[in-house]
């Protein structure tokens, strides 16, 4: 199971994350593109660390909302959200190709993944900006339960839909993840958020915030590392993993 993080959402002087230190332990890398962080110099240090740890770079466009950090919803029409996709893929694209790579997939940040994840026409608005690119990325997705409609949508299109699960996150008995303001919404024990991953690795399925059992397809499980703590647990999780599965 792969290991994806949010990369390169510095921006100027301001630092974020710790992309020298995560970088060797993920992955995928879902690169800002200038939207709800970064700049230009951030995206073109952030590719060329991906490459030099053959990571695979993905776009990771958000609402034009650096104040908000793109974690607060905006009201866009569903041209406006295709456009500013597609804007940011190209921007990303543009980047890569100083370095002679490519935007292998898309996964949309904050708001606009949770709105996508709500609102199916959102969704296909951002499938068309997806597939109007000539290197066909992938898009990547909240795994749920019930997804047969966006599966449809992505199959019409001809985009392949990549389906992740949260390490760090308590799931509903839905398949959604529980809201940020609520308690327990965040793991933060290593213990569990290791014990939440290898479950699902040999078995397909987490334990929802009911004691419910949910079982999901997940291709990469989203970790975060904003801190020393957190990249130490990357560290444990990418060895688990290598473990071979039970009953295997």
């Amino acid at each position: 199971m792969k290991l994806n993080c949010d990369m390169g959402e510095s921006f100027g002087q301001w630092a974020m994350g710790s992309d020298q230190s995560v970088m060797p332990w993920i992955d995928m890398a879902n690169i800002a593109c200038g939207f709800h962080a970064s700049d230009p110099d951030v995206m073109a240090q952030t590719i060329a660390l991906a490459l030099k740890h053959q990571v695979t770079i993905g776009a990771h466009p958000g609402y034009d909302d650096k104040k908000g950090f793109g974690r607060r919803s905006m009201q866009c029409s569903l041209a406006e959200i295709k456009n500013l996709v597609a804007y940011q893929i190209g921007a990303m694209q543009g980047m890569c190709a100083l370095q002679g790579s490519t935007v292998s997939y898309v996964k949309p940040h904050g708001a606009l993944y949770n709105d996508m994840m709500d609102n199916v026409e959102i969704f296909s608005a951002i499938v068309d900006a997806v597939a109007s690119q000539p290197s066909r990325p992938s898009l990547m997705i909240l795994a749920a339960p019930q997804l047969q409609s966006y599966q449809a949508i992505a199959n019409k299109q001809g985009v392949t839909l990549l389906f992740e699960a949260f390490a760090d996150r308590a799931y509903t008995p839905q398949g959604k993840l529980v809201s940020r303001g609520q308690p327990g919404a965040v793991l933060h024990q290593s213990s569990a958020i290791i014990e939440q991953v290898v479950r699902l690795a040999q078995t397909g399925e987490i334990i929802a915030n009911d004691g419910s059992v949910l079982t999901l397809k997940v291709d990469t499980v989203c970790v975060h590392g904003d801190n020393a703590e957190s990249i130490a647990c990357i560290k444990a999780l990418r060895s688990a993993l290598k473990q071979p599965l039970k009953d295997a």
